[in-house]
């Protein structure tokens, strides 16, 4: 135990603390509402939200984003506590997470919330004045800012952390329950004692691993029943992928290819095309891969080259896209292309179900008219990224998604929530197994005669990551029910991506920093989280562009 938490008090949470936050949050929320109103005011022209405004005010409009979202993540924890409490399983740690979680957002909204390294977002930037600040500074946001997350509050939760707590995720159903123990010992089995040589190797994760994901029904997990999926809902995923990404976030990222190949066939195919493809993946009979960025382009898909010109029955191919994950051992393309090109922008778009023969190492892309090789990347291996070169690869004309040219790029956007709760997910798995390494190898390191887990520099680090963790989890389960009950959740989505991947990278930059020298090995692990943590900031839209997006949403939808 941290020496400071022995001259603690048996319980440092404060009185009536779920009261305290209800009413702190009704604070935060003016102030929100506020924050709100004078971006609005500053990126609008003639009573409408600007473009040209929003650009040249980005610091301001990111920094509603990152205001909103911790609103947000604030709220979403406090339901959390709140379904526990009356389960009557809101335990110590939980209380203190929360009240942590309470104190420090409520400081850095006062004083400067950082969207990035370097990047701190003060409320005069927003054109926030200190009398709109007055709401954070009295009553109980004023008291949980003082004392909630103090020195003792952190060296109390290390003390239970110690003792393996980490907090109840508060899964309210037995069925996830049950699912959650289920993928949580087979990554402990399976992924855990593997993961670190298949990155320090770059080696493909073995397609025993792939079959046993897929007799797990890993990849069928959303699809509806009536097409040969489980039919559970996006919380269910984002359990099975945060265990999944807790071992490997290769692993974690297997089950977003089929995620995102099948919610657009879902949503976007014929009923024929369901019928035929959606069995087939959620199977594992088949493995997708989608084949939508090109050089040059990133964010920017309405600049999208690659064509796909109909000759008779087929779609003839032609063009360059990169960053194809998994491209190689797999089956099928969700290939986005541009099948009119006097159509600038996005409405020339079309999305193609592209089959395609599984590659090898020697020969990773048999077919003719495409070809390719491996893109050597820091992380995030265990599938290889490609750049692949079409010229002439041939689609059947039925394949194009929906039988309908031009629909491409609305069909993909109905994909985005799903995919940025994925995401979301993902970066909690990567934040969670950070935080384990970190807790781990601070008990068992001696310096100076005793355990560094003893020093409060250290365990308040460790405390901190499992403050924030929870809340990115809680966020994101937030986001997954809203898509459950088929409300319009692409600000939740955005959000819980935007915060989840800046806990993962934050987690696995601190557990680096606990493991000293050491954590920049390539044979401890938590150099491997390092470099797996970094990509959740761009990848699913960048952080920079998830803030614009999510700017946009809270600005138009108030208008």
């Amino acid at each position: 135990m941290p020496d400071s938490a022995k001259q603690a008090e048996d319980s440092v949470t404060l009185p009536d603390l779920l009261g305290s936050c209800v009413e702190a949050l009704q604070a935060v929320e003016t102030y929100v509402e506020l924050a709100r109103s004078r971006v609005a005011n500053l990126v609008s022209s003639d009573g409408r939200i600007s473009g040209s405004r929003m650009n040249e005010e980005q610091f301001a409009a990111h920094g509603l984003s990152w205001i909103v979202t911790y609103a947000t993540g604030l709220r979403e924890l406090l339901r959390w506590a709140e379904r526990l409490d009356a389960d009557g399983k809101l335990s110590e740690i939980e209380a203190l997470i929360l009240q942590a979680a309470f104190g420090e957002y409520i400081n850095q909204l006062r004083s400067g919330v950082a969207i990035s390294q370097g990047e701190i977002v003060r409320p005069g930037d927003l054109g926030i004045t200190d009398a709109d600040i007055a709401p954070l500074s009295t009553g109980a946001a004023a008291t949980l800012s003082a004392g909630g997350n103090t020195n003792a509050v952190r060296m109390q939760i290390a003390a239970l952390v110690e003792n393996g707590e980490y907090g109840d995720p508060g899964y309210g159903d037995d069925t996830l329950e049950m699912i959650a123990d289920q993928f949580h010992r087979f990554v402990d089995e399976k992924i855990i004692p593997s993961a670190h040589k298949w990155h320090r190797q770059d080696e493909l994760i073995p397609i025993e691993i792939i079959d046993q994901m897929s007799e797990m029904g890993v990849f069928g997990l959303t699809v509806p029943e009536e097409y040969g999926g489980h039919g559970l809902g996006k919380v269910s995923m984002c359990v099975v992928t945060e265990e999944l990404s807790r071992g490997y976030i290769g692993v974690g990222s297997l089950g977003t290819r089929p995620e995102i190949a099948c919610e657009l066939i879902r949503l976007g195919g014929t009923e024929a095309q369901k019928q035929h493809w959606l069995p087939k993946l959620a199977s594992g009979e088949i493995l997708p891969t989608a084949v939508f960025t090109e050089p040059g382009t990133g964010s920017d898909l309405g600049s999208l080259k690659t064509r796909a010109i109909r000759d008779g029955d087929v779609y003839r191919v032609q063009g360059n896209k990169t960053w194809i994950t998994h491209g190689a051992r797999t089956d099928v393309m969700t290939l986005l292309a541009r099948t009119n090109p006097d159509e600038p922008g996005y409405k020339g778009l079309s999305m193609f179900i592209a089959p395609k023969p599984r590659g090898s190492d020697e020969n990773p892309f048999p077919a003719d008219g495409m070809s390719g090789g491996e893109i050597n990347v820091l992380g995030y291996r265990g599938m290889t990224e490609y750049e692949i070169a079409f010229d002439g690869f041939e689609v059947k004309a039925e394949n194009l998604l929906g039988e309908q040219e031009g629909d491409g790029f609305k069909q993909l956007m109905a994909t985005f929530e799903s995919a940025r709760i994925q995401t979301a997910a993902r970066s909690v798995g990567v934040a969670q197994r950070a935080m384990e390494l970190a807790r781990d190898y601070a008990v068992e390191r001696q310096q100076f005669g005793k355990s560094i887990y003893a020093f409060p520099r250290v365990a308040g680090k460790i405390a901190w990551m499992v403050v924030e963790t929870m809340l990115a989890r809680q966020l994101s389960y937030f986001a997954a029910r809203e898509k459950d009950s088929d409300r319009r959740c692409d600000i939740e989505a955005g959000m819980a991506k935007l915060l989840a991947a800046r806990v993962a990278w934050s987690n696995a930059d601190n557990g680096v920093q606990v493991h000293g020298g050491n954590g920049y090995a390539e044979e401890y692990e938590i150099s491997r989280v390092l470099c797996d943590a970094r990509i959740l900031n761009i990848f699913e839209g960048a952080a920079e562009i998830q803030a614009h997006v999510i700017a946009r949403g809270l600005l138009e939808r108030r208008n």
